[in-house]
């Protein structure tokens, strides 16, 4: 398979720019000339290496915010996996949003996956994770999700707007996204709430990370507000395990430290200092985060023996509970091809379905010359072909029957729906050693009969948005759309290796088990109360704590992001006020 070439890399210096942020509090101003120096793992010392307060394992959407926070009193060593965002224009331009996800080079910042269900999925590996490769959407979670897991109101409070001063502002609404605002609310998706970034019900404009210019700022700015001096970034570091003091007598293994390669290969270890405090913390993802424990010897035993993997505690939990928010997208042939969108707008639902939209394709250089491959956004590739029966061939095959498509399926734009709070859910388990490959993941989309409801509650609220007369204008000949039509389109167009059946348009269920894909809110496998405790330390050990996403039961609000990036600053600010009391300073 071609891999996406040619794109410009520019070396990042230091950055003597100011950057100017709209935001819930008026225009602010935020620099990142504090940025600490983004460091190669091979510059880490072979001898007489440093010891931290905390280690931080994944520099991404909850670890920056994280190590940023936390250097502002102790030392922090980030390690991140993946290499620097600035520079890379697959991630700094809305025009190369889908070449990003696209992109299956070794060292691109999103490394594909497919679940066992079928379903073609992405993981961050680049500094600042997921908010490099996402739609950009930015919307707080529920208060009710808050409630839930049991967080410091009055604290939350503080932290979802020390993210949204520097790099959040409301976006400049896009024709697509318009025609969704009109055709929620005339399908009934009401009240619209205007400008929020709350989790309210009906129809509303969320805050986006991309400015006017299309350029998106990321979890790794939030690294110029913390001390460059006691904070050290290594890029290309890959933890392939935490180390633990496990000597006999000891109630509990502690952590000490980690050990990882840099890009060269070349193994390093890091320690904790003698503090009884100081901690490993885990900041991998959901996907990252359960693999990690494994690897260090914490899960389930079988498995871990299994692998030759020193069994330093037993937890049947680590890796469970797995699951992803299923979404099915409807594709709508237009007149004229859409501006390119992304997420601005979305419909909450009483039912738990979220009613979003995304339109057009990157015009840039990059998008002429770049083949897409089996990740293409256009069109899916070998969706027909039982899994079994792949090969090579059948790629090629299908890949010259692409050219024979019909012109009008890359012109229009995409309503998608998803649920919120899947009850269906699955597991994660170790494939090999390595932790640069990924685990075997398993989401188990719509085994609850509940989220299949949901799902045709969802594609029915798109029938409706789409006999409205907002949408009826967008018609090639204002006729308005049949739905038997766009559903027959979908089916085409959709991304993932299920097998389709003859009866996608007869059957809406059908047609949400066959059309599943993901917008990437999957969450699990360190849940609260099996894998951590309330303050996400792990259980059975010391030193170690979980702050990401893989501790969530549900994933926070429409889209997690916000949360994720609030729950860095919130446990950093936690964890210092635990050390220093109340009056710690936080910055």
């Amino acid at each position: 398979m071609a891999l996406c070439k040619g794109v410009l890399l520019f070396i990042f210096q230091a950055i003597v720019c100011f950057c100017f942020f709209n935001s819930s509090q008026g225009n602010q101003q935020f620099s990142l000339r504090n940025l600490p120096p983004l460091q190669k793992a091979s510059s880490f010392p072979a001898t007489r290496p440093e010891t931290y307060d905390y280690i931080v394992v994944g520099g991404g959407t909850a670890g920056c915010p994280l190590a940023a926070t936390l250097s502002l009193k102790y030392r922090v060593l980030l390690l991140e996996r993946g290499g620097s965002p600035y520079g890379n224009r697959n991630v700094s331009y809305m025009e190369n949003f889908h070449i990003g996800l696209s992109n299956m080079a070794p060292d691109s910042a999103s490394q594909a996956f497919v679940s066992t269900d079928g379903v073609i999925n992405a993981r961050a590996r680049v500094l600042g994770g997921g908010t490099c490769i996402n739609a950009g959407f930015y919307s707080r979670a529920s208060s009710s999700f808050i409630q839930e897991v049991g967080w410091d109101e009055d604290l939350v409070k503080e932290s979802f707007p020390w993210v949204e001063d520097k790099i959040v502002q409301w976006p400049k609404i896009a024709p697509w996204q318009a025609a969704l605002r009109d055709g929620l609310l005339q399908a009934g998706v009401s009240p619209f709430n205007g400008y929020t970034y709350d989790h309210v019900s009906g129809t509303k404009v969320g805050g986006t990370i991309f400015d006017e210019s299309g350029y998106r700022h990321t979890a790794a700015d939030l690294l110029a507000a913390g001390n460059p001096s006691n904070l050290r970034v290594l890029l290309h570091a890959s933890v392939h395990k935490i180390v633990f003091n496990s000597q006999q007598g000891r109630l509990k293994p502690r952590a000490t430290g980690v050990q990882f390669a840099d890009e060269n290969g070349r193994l390093h270890q890091a320690f904790l200092n003698s503090n009884r405090d100081s901690e490993v913390i885990v900041s991998a993802g959901a996907i990252g985060s359960p693999q990690l424990l494994l690897l260090s010897g914490i899960g389930p035993k079988n498995d871990l023996k299994n692998h030759n993997i020193p069994v330093v505690l037993h937890n049947k939990y680590v890796g469970t509970g797995m699951a992803d928010n299923p979404m099915n997208s409807i594709f709508i042939p237009t007149k004229s091809p859409p501006r390119q969108s992304l997420i601005e707008i979305v419909g909450i639902t009483e039912a738990g379905v979220f009613i979003e939209a995304s339109s057009g394709f990157g015009q840039s250089s990059e998008s002429i010359h770049c083949h897409h491959g089996i990740m293409s956004a256009e069109i899916g590739q070998l969706s027909t072909i039982p899994p079994k029966q792949r090969s090579l061939q059948k790629a090629q095959k299908y890949a010259h029957t692409k050219l024979n498509l019909p012109k009008e399926i890359f012109q229009g734009g995409f309503i998608l729906e998803k649920i919120d709070g899947p009850l269906s859910t699955g597991h994660l388990a170790l494939i090999d050693t390595d932790v640069r490959n990924n685990p075997a993941v398993t989401f188990n989309y719509f085994n609850h009969p509940q989220d299949l409801t949901r799902c045709v509650y969802g594609i029915k609220t798109i029938e409706r948005i789409l006999k409205t007369n907002r949408f009826s204008e967008l018609a090639a000949d204002n006729a308005g759309f049949s739905m038997e039509r766009v559903l027959n389109m979908s089916v085409q167009a959709n991304v993932n290796l299920i097998p389709k059946h003859t009866n996608d348009t007869e059957s809406l269920e059908q047609f949400c088990r066959d059309t599943v894909i993901t917008i990437w809110h999957y969450h699990g496998g360190c849940h609260v109360g099996k894998v951590v405790d309330r303050q996400h330390r792990v259980l059975g050990v010391s030193g170690v704590r979980v702050v990401d996403g893989s501790t969530f039961s549900r994933s926070p609000g429409t889209n997690p992001q916000a949360t994720v990036m609030m729950m860095g600053r919130y446990f950093g600010v936690k964890i210092l006020r635990e050390r220093l009391g109340q009056a710690a300073v936080c910055n």
